[in-house]
């Protein structure tokens, strides 16, 4: 890829989250569709027709076209697929979440880093502006000692979508959790001493209503998030000189609070936020890509801009393995809790059948 070209990137899926990607695809300089690309064919087809792009049938005509992948399939599929095309020497923008376990995240990104490609999670709200002004406030110490981040996102979703009836990666904390944890583990870190989970539960299994509660030494994290129950979607911070509250939806951040205990001294931030928000994440994609294609092509780049970019990448994979390992766990109770109930009905049933004899 020549300097100033464009960087074709190519989508994995055709969902609705491939359909709201396209046009936040646009509003990116420096990059252009290059095409679609599912197993299953109808859907391809139509999904390129729609948007009068390329639907190429096979994995192999897919890579060969593009440059850069956005993974829009199913949760379980996003590994495999970033492996593949990691593999075939393509940069990745992967949506979340990008793993279910931990290994596999750090595998993802060690083998990404090994090809010297990018492989980034696709979480809007790190990119943008208000989040990175929340993060600003923080560290500059205005609210004093963190001791507690409280972050909730909840929508109530229609009972017969994938995100309720899917048993395998269905369920709101799968959905919904990579936010909640994006502010607790940027602010506290991943040194939690505990992690345990409070759940409403739908007759299928699946998370209703999940809080995940974090335990550090002297702080705390609280995520919320819900697909079957709503509550006020913002984010607060407490700190013991004052607090941070943002405004719902607190994920697309743009009304951010500092409180004291004089209110007076109150401030009020306005930021701002665009469209449906992708484009953050495609302009730090696209920034990576191309600071890479510099260092390779051992073009000069300005050392300050480069240094913070690849902070911030570094941190952005850190974060997304963090991610994986809650989730992880969350797994493994799930699969414990079913386990318990097949194991409660083959003991009731053997019952019943001692009783009939």
């Amino acid at each position: 890829m020549e300097e100033n070209q464009k960087i074709k990137i190519g989508i994995i899926g055709t969902g609705r989250i491939a359909k709201r990607f396209l046009p936040e695809l646009q509003t990116v300089d420096g990059m252009e569709v290059a095409g679609v690309y599912t197993p299953h064919t109808e859907s391809g087809q139509a999904f390129a027709d729609q948007y009068q792009i390329p639907y190429w049938e096979t994995k192999e005509a897919f890579f060969q076209n593009v440059d850069a992948v956005y993974i829009a399939s199913p949760h379980h599929t996003h590994i495999p697929y970033s492996m593949e095309a990691i593999l075939a020497g393509k940069h990745v923008l992967c949506e979340k979440p990008m793993a279910l376990q931990e290994e596999d995240a750090a595998r993802a990104i060690a083998l990404a880093e090994e090809k010297h490609l990018v492989l980034l999670e696709g979480i809007k709200t790190a990119y943008a502006p208000g989040y990175q002004k929340i993060l600003e406030l923080i560290h500059s110490g205005v609210i004093g000692k963190v001791g507690e981040v409280e972050a909730c996102f909840t929508k109530l979703e229609q009972k017969d979508r994938r995100e309720l009836t899917d048993l395998e990666t269905g369920g709101s904390l799968l959905e919904l959790g990579t936010y909640p944890l994006l502010p607790i583990l940027d602010i506290l870190g991943e040194g939690y001493t505990e992690l345990r989970f409070q759940q409403i539960l739908a007759e299928n299994g699946l998370d209703l209503y999940t809080k995940a509660f974090f335990s550090y030494p002297n702080a705390m994290g609280e995520a919320k998030v819900g697909l079957g129950y709503k509550s006020e979607g913002e984010l607060v911070v407490a700190g013991d000189k004052g607090y941070l509250r943002v405004e719902a939806p607190w994920w697309k951040p743009e009304k951010i609070h500092v409180c004291y205990e004089d209110r007076s001294q109150n401030q009020r931030y306005q930021e701002e936020f665009l469209g449906d928000g992708l484009r953050y994440e495609i302009s730090f994609f696209r920034d990576m890509i191309q600071e890479l294609q510099k260092e390779k092509e051992g073009i000069e780049i300005g050392e300050e801009n480069r240094q913070s970019l690849f902070i911030e990448y570094q941190k952005a994979g850190k974060r997304s393995i963090q991610s994986a390992k809650v989730i992880e766990q969350f797994l493994q109770e799930k699969d414990k809790r079913k386990r318990g109930k097949e194991k409660s009905i083959l003991s009731l049933k053997k019952e019943d059948r001692e009783e009939g004899k």
